[in-house]
């Protein structure tokens, strides 16, 4: 393995992660969790948008979305996707891509149960990606959901997690007259040992 210290020390990537992303969430104004997410149509046509990362494990990368969507379409079709977090305060950012699996049961109930009402009873009312008449036609939507759910809705069966389970992983930090620091980090598949080469800026 290359020579890392300081900021891109350790052996274990999303420990290194981890890190990143806690030093992010004590510099950066919104959303230190946000992350643009990539996937592919049936067409082969790229699409990204950003999410809100939920939990850094052992092995991958988790958010969560309604399984209508046109995201959850593409990921179930190709089983892949890529995704970069990019924080403006600290000049670094995290690339990664690999294999996609759902996140369902307790797991997702946990995190379901932990957002606002308001944000539960979203969840109910929302065909995300799919045409909308008017933002009147939603609000009604949203009051009809919370008059028939209550004020402990129960996860939806269409909305749940994802967990990204990367083959490679980038770290990158600016440097001076564009001289960058890069790490790409790779394996042949999960639980299968790390090659981590410094790349060109």
């Amino acid at each position: 393995m290359p020579e890392r210290d300081g900021i891109f020390a350790g052996d274990d990537p999303f420990q290194l992660a981890r890190d990143w992303l806690a030093e992010a969430a004590t510099t950066e104004v919104n959303d230190p969790t946000a992350m643009a997410l990539s996937t592919v149509d049936a067409d082969g046509l790229p699409n990204a948008r950003m999410v809100l990362l939920k939990e850094i494990e052992d092995d991958g990368f988790v958010f969560y979305t309604n399984y209508g969507s046109a995201k959850a379409s593409e990921i179930d079709s190709s089983g892949t996707a890529a995704f970069v977090m990019h924080w403006k305060s600290l000049r670094r950012q995290v690339r990664a891509r690999g294999t996609v699996e759902r996140v369902g049961g307790e797991q997702a109930d946990a995190y379901y149960n932990s957002r606002a009402l308001q944000s539960r009873l979203g969840a109910w009312a929302s065909d995300q990606s799919q045409p909308l008449s008017s933002r009147a036609a939603l609000l009604a939507k949203v009051a009809k959901v919370t008059a028939t759910k209550g004020t402990n809705p129960p996860r939806p069966p269409f909305w749940g997690g994802y967990r990204i389970t990367p083959v490679e992983i980038e770290f990158w930090a600016d440097g001076q007259f564009r001289l960058h620091d890069r790490f790409r980090w790779r394996r042949a598949g999960p639980g299968a040992q790390w090659d981590v080469q410094r790349l060109h800026p």
